[in-house]
Order: structure tokens, then sequence, then C-alpha cells
């Protein structure tokens, strides 16, 4: 079992920053990857980034490109992910999830994931 607890989130202008973090639990595999996805009221879960715990290839929704970025604390098991100039349509439940998703497009679907935070909210107002 891998435990995921989210935090970070909060009500910030568009423009600004947050940076959410993913702390990790339980056991924990260098293959693992990472991923963080968001849900709007009424939509389903949208793909922002994953990466692999161990390094290597990271890839980001479009939508998120430039302005967000996903990094690591292999010491304190936490995956973290800034959120620079934000705007309202980033607001969402943000989960971070953990699996090993076998290809590109497994990536980005959360039926890859096995194990998911609780989620944290961001609210970011224009």
């Amino acid at each position: 079992q891998v435990h995921l607890v989210e935090s970070g989130g909060g009500l910030v202008q568009a423009g600004g920053s947050l940076r959410l973090s993913c702390a990790a639990s339980g056991r924990t595999f260098s293959s693992v990857t990472m991923g963080w996805f968001r849900q709007a009221p009424g939509k389903e879960r949208e793909f922002v980034v994953s990466s692999r715990w161990s390094g290597g290839s990271t890839y980001y929704a479009d939508s998120v490109k430039g302005r967000f970025t996903i990094s690591r604390d292999n010491a304190k098991n936490t995956v973290y992910l800034q959120m620079n100039s934000l705007k309202p349509e980033d607001t969402a439940v943000y989960y971070c999830a953990a699996g090993w998703p076998s290809t590109l497009v497994a990536l980005t679907r959360a039926q890859s994931y096995d194990f998911w935070g609780q989620g944290t909210q961001v609210t970011v107002s224009s």
C-alpha cells in the first residue's frame, strides 16, 4: 500500500502561484510513476502531469505546460506541484496519484494509477 496526502491548496488571484505537496508513505518504489490530476465540478478527472519517481521523463498537459512544474524530495518522500500564472480555469480539486502506467497514453489516464490522495482544493479568482 502507498498512502498519499496532499496539501497546499487554497484561494489565489489570477496570475498568482501555489505549491502543492504530496507526501507518500507506506511501500514506495523507485519505479513508481507519480501523477497529478484535477477535477472541476461537473467535469471528469483531468491529467495534469506525471513523472517517474526515480527521475526521467516528465509529461505535462498542454493546458499547464510552461506554468506548472513537478519536482520531488526523495529524502522527504514528497512530490511537489509548483503552479504559476494561475488562471480561473485551473480551479479544481487536485489529486496526487501513484501507479505503474506502461504507455504514454496510460500516463494520462486516471485508471492507470493505483493509489490516490484525498485531494486539495485550488480556487483561482478572476
